[in-house]
């Protein structure tokens, strides 16, 4: 029986098995017949499929994703053979059919589960990693590529930030004081003034592949753009603790401004990620996703209170 992933917005696509096994067939003849399989996912951007055993479909949930896909097909095997962990390689590119849309692609299958489910038990191995990774991603020519979703100033989200300040401290799931002291700090911080480099815009738990505990492979380069390349260091809050978080920013090499901007942005994707997926506050849509950002903002919060101490 064919089944739709559970929508997280108004506007998501109808997308199911039965929709991927007629594009394939319709467009790759070659795979036709293959087994197409639903993967679980906490992603709010893209739905994916198995595609026999050595392939993934993906597809873009919400009418605006058409970029993702083109940026992916046109970037990654650019940057791959620059970057010190496992990526998607593209294999084709679909285009709309069968009452589907948008552009979709098809991707080699990476083994591994995200980190989420299967949680990192290597930490400082993997800090060390995704830092080199951060930094590997800043050596790419940037030149002619797309900006990135998270690559302007994070201060441009101030009024969604003082909303879920305010509603999830009524809320008690945060001290607004302290939330609010964070992000004032944020907004008086330097911006980026050097030319856009590449960053990957979503380091999150579930973007990450882990074999038995450690780091393997990045996922997920729809938001791939070029910018401030603090945001990229939000990974250290979002996936790291306070024992680790060093070795990531030793490896990642950024100065003092973009480490603190790169918290501001922890703080922000935290905030509204339970703001928006949580059940108290939001429409409770994405647990996964609004436990990550409850577990960011304490993180940074808790990094803050520890040094006014």
């Amino acid at each position: 029986m064919s089944s739709s992933p559970a929508k997280m917005h108004p506007d998501e696509l109808d997308i199911d098995e039965e929709l991927v096994s007629r594009l394939v067939a319709e467009q790759f003849p070659q795979w036709a017949g293959l087994a197409v399989v639903r993967v679980a996912s906490a992603g709010t951007d893209n739905a994916m499929y198995r595609l026999g055993d050595d392939m993934v479909v993906r597809l873009p949930r919400l009418p605006g994703g058409a970029r993702q896909i083109d940026k992916e097909h046109r970037w990654l095997p650019r940057m791959a053979p620059r970057l010190p962990l496992a990526v998607p390689t593209p294999l084709a590119k679909g285009e709309p059919g069968a009452g589907y849309g948008l552009p979709w692609g098809v991707y080699e299958w990476l083994d591994g589960e995200n980190a989420y489910d299967a949680p990192l038990t290597e930490l400082r191995d993997a800090a060390a990693q995704l830092g080199r990774f951060v930094a590997a991603l800043r050596t790419v020519d940037a030149v002619g590529g797309p900006p990135s979703w998270r690559g302007n100033p994070v201060i441009k989200n101030d009024a969604h930030v003082r909303t879920a300040i305010r509603e999830l401290g009524a809320a008690g799931l945060l001290d607004p004081e302290v939330a609010a002291a964070v992000w004032e700090e944020t907004l008086r911080l330097p911006q980026w003034d050097a030319a856009p480099v590449w960053l990957h815009g979503d380091l999150l738990p579930g973007n990450l592949l882990t074999c038995s505990g450690r780091l393997t492979a990045v996922i997920d380069f729809g938001g791939i753009g070029v910018g401030d390349p603090a945001a990229d260091t939000l990974a250290a809050w979002a996936v790291f603790d306070a024992g680790t978080r060093e070795v990531f920013r030793a490896a990642a090499d950024v100065d003092d401004a973009t480490w603190a901007r790169g918290q501001g942005w922890a703080l922000c994707f935290g905030l509204m990620a339970e703001h928006y997926y949580g059940e108290l506050c939001g429409n409770g849509t994405n647990p996964v996703l609004a436990e990550v950002g409850r577990r960011t903002v304490g993180e940074v919060l808790a990094e803050y209170a520890g040094g006014a101490t």
